[in-house]
C-alpha cells in the first residue's frame, strides 16, 4: 500500500473535477480498489503500487486533455480512461480551444498569413479594420505559445489615449481608471482560459495586462508581447515599446490606421513604424481587409459605408481645390 500526491498545477481544478465533482467521481468508480481524495490542486491516492501507478498515468492523460481543450466532462473521462479516442477537431491549424472546448484557428487567408508570420518572425505587425480578428488571433497565438511552453509569460498592452489629462477625473484608483481601456484584452483571455486559472496566472504575473506607459524601462524576456490599438501611439511611444524586446521574446503589434484617435497634427507611431521598418529583416507584416471580418455581417457593411464616405469626401476636397 502506497500513498501518492498528484499535483494539478496548470489546469483549473473546477474544470478538471467537473460539476459537483462528477469527473473525479467517475474516476473513483473506474478505480474501486483505490482510495482517492481530491482537494484543491492536489489528488491524494492510496492503493497498491501497480494500480496507483496506472491511475497516475490516466490522470496525466486527463490533465493534458483538460489543458488543451479547457474542458472535461464525464463522457470524456470515461472514454479517456478506457482508452477510447475522443472525437475532436485535431488539426495543425487549431491554435487553442476556448473555455467551451471549441477550436480557435485562423478563419481567412490573411489570418492564416498572420499565423505563418508569427511562426517565422520575432516581430509581426497586424494591420486591418475592426472585426478582422487582429487582437483575438494574436492573443490566441500568445496563449498557445504559453501552453506549449514556448514562452513563460504573456504581456498585453494598449495606449490609453482617451484618458490623457482626463484620467484624474475618472472615479476610483489607478486600476479602476485604466481597466476600461484594457477590457477587450481581458475579454479575449476570458474566452480562452478558465476564470480561476486566469486569475491565478495574473496574480503570479504569468499574464500581465498594462497600459503602454507602464512598459517604459522594462526589458521583456521569454514572453509573447502584444501591443493593441497601436495606431494611437506616438512615434516616441512605439519606439519605446519596440525596444523593450528581450531574449526569446516575440512581439505582435496590432492596429487600424483608419481609426486614429490622437490629437490633430499628431503623427501616428504605427504609421511611422510601418514606413521605417518595412525592410527590416525578421519583421513580418500582415494586412487584413474587410474580407477578414469575422464579426456580425453588418460590421462589413458598416466598414464599407464609412470607406465610401471617406472616398467621397476626398473627391469633394480635390474638386474644391481645383476651383
Amino acid at each position: 500500500m502506497i500513498e501518492k500526491h498528484i499535483i494539478l498545477d496548470d489546469v483549473d481544478p473546477v474544470v478538471f473535477y467537473g460539476v459537483k465533482n462528477a469527473n473525479i467521481q467517475m474516476a473513483k468508480a473506474l478505480y474501486p480498489k483505490l482510495r482517492i481524495v481530491a482537494r484543491g490542486q492536489v489528488i491524494k491516492v492510496m492503493g497498491d503500487d501497480e494500480t496507483v501507478a496506472d491511475f497516475e498515468l490516466q490522470v496525466e492523460k486527463l490533465r493534458r486533455h483538460c489543458l488543451k481543450f479547457n474542458s472535461l466532462n464525464e463522457e470524456e473521462v470515461l472514454h479517456l480512461l478506457q482508452g477510447e479516442r475522443i472525437a475532436r477537431i485535431q488539426t495543425d491549424e487549431v491554435l487553442v480551444y476556448n473555455t467551451q472546448g471549441r477550436p480557435i484557428q485562423a478563419r481567412s487567408r490573411n489570418q492564416k498569413r498572420l499565423v505563418e508570420l508569427f511562426n517565422d518572425n520575432d516581430m509581426v505587425f497586424a494591420i486591418g479594420p475592426a472585426g478582422s480578428g487582429k487582437t483575438y488571433l494574436s492573443i490566441a497565438l500568445a496563449v498557445a505559445a504559453l501552453k506549449n511552453k514556448q514562452a513563460r509569460k504573456i504581456i498585453l498592452s494598449r495606449p490609453a489615449v482617451e484618458a490623457g489629462e482626463k484620467l484624474g477625473f475618472l472615479p476610483g484608483d489607478m486600476k479602476d481608471k485604466i481597466d476600461p481601456y484594457l477590457q477587450p484584452l481581458y475579454d479575449a483571455l476570458e474566452d480562452m482560459i478558465p476564470a480561476m486559472k486566469l486569475q491565478e496566472m495574473m496574480e503570479q504575473k504569468i499574464i500581465q495586462i498594462a497600459p503602454l506607459a507602464f512598459m517604459r524601462g522594462r526589458t521583456l524576456n521569454d514572453a509573447v508581447v502584444i501591443l493593441d490599438e497601436a495606431q494611437n501611439t506616438t512615434t516616441q511611444q512605439i519606439k519605446m515599446f519596440l525596444t523593450r524586446m528581450g531574449v526569446n521574446t516575440k512581439m505582435i503589434i496590432t492596429g487600424d490606421i483608419s481609426q486614429i484617435d490622437l490629437p490633430n497634427h499628431t503623427r501616428s507611431g504605427l504609421v511611422d513604424a510601418l514606413e521605417v521598418l518595412k525592410d527590416v529583416k525578421g519583421i513580418g507584416f500582415a494586412r487584413m481587409s474587410k474580407e477578414d471580418i469575422v464579426r456580425h455581417k453588418l460590421v462589413t457593411r458598416i466598414v464599407d459605408a464609412y470607406n465610401q464616405k471617406d472616398k467621397e469626401t476626398t473627391i469633394t476636397l480635390k474638386d474644391n481645390l481645383n476651383l
